[in-house]
């Protein structure tokens, strides 16, 4: 291959890179979404921290009884493990959409896959939070049922267990009903006009 072959190639490769003036218009149109993707991530964190530290004030202001208040922290101390865990890879995620420059086709692939993946992290943390709501809705059930006289004087009756199991199904389809229509609401429709700005650019 002589030097004239060689520029030739360079100059095809360089064509094939090049994006054309109404593909990077459309590629950038995608940042209007994103930059809403940012915001709910950001306001979400700051919710959540304040709705971790609700919780863990919940037995004073709740009036627990000194028994409560150990097995509540000790539920709440692997509660806050789960948050962390799940905290800290949503923050990486936010500082990865923070330093995405959408200018080419792949940027834009990758950062609508890093959302759609990132939204399946969140279901998954809301279901790995939803043992804890349980529990926290069987104890409490408990604790205020305790006070009347005689309620669970032969232990739990055949209607406690069946209310108790109806408890644990009410939760988990809550949970499960609830992250749907959160992810979708606040992350989904996000993500489709992102999918729609690369259906678009396939059509070309």
């Amino acid at each position: 291959m002589d030097f004239n072959d060689i520029q030739n190639a360079w100059k095809n490769e360089q064509t094939e890179n090049v994006v054309l003036p109404n593909n990077l218009e459309k590629i950038q149109s995608a940042k209007t979404p994103l930059d809403k993707i940012r915001k709910n991530l950001k306001n979400e964190f700051i919710y959540q921290i304040i709705s971790i530290v609700l919780i863990g004030l919940a037995p004073f202001l709740l009036h627990f009884p000194a028994k409560g208040v150990i097995l509540f922290y000790l539920l709440f101390s692997l509660f806050v493990a789960v948050c962390v865990y799940y905290f800290i890879k949503f923050y990486f995620f936010y500082k990865r959409l923070n330093t995405i420059t959408l200018k080419t086709k792949d940027s834009l692939y990758e950062t609508y896959f890093d959302i759609r993946l990132n939204m399946e992290l969140y279901k998954t943390f809301g279901f790995a939070l939803t043992p804890f709501l349980i529990l926290y809705f069987i104890g409490f059930f408990y604790y205020e049922f305790s006070k009347i006289p005689g309620f669970f004087a032969d232990g739990f009756t055949n209607y406690q267990l069946i209310g108790l199991f109806s408890v644990v199904v009410f939760c988990m389809l809550f949970m499960g009903i609830s992250l749907e229509w959160w992810v979708h609401k606040f992350y989904g429709k996000y993500a489709k006009e992102i999918r729609k700005v690369i259906d678009e650019l396939k059509e070309e």
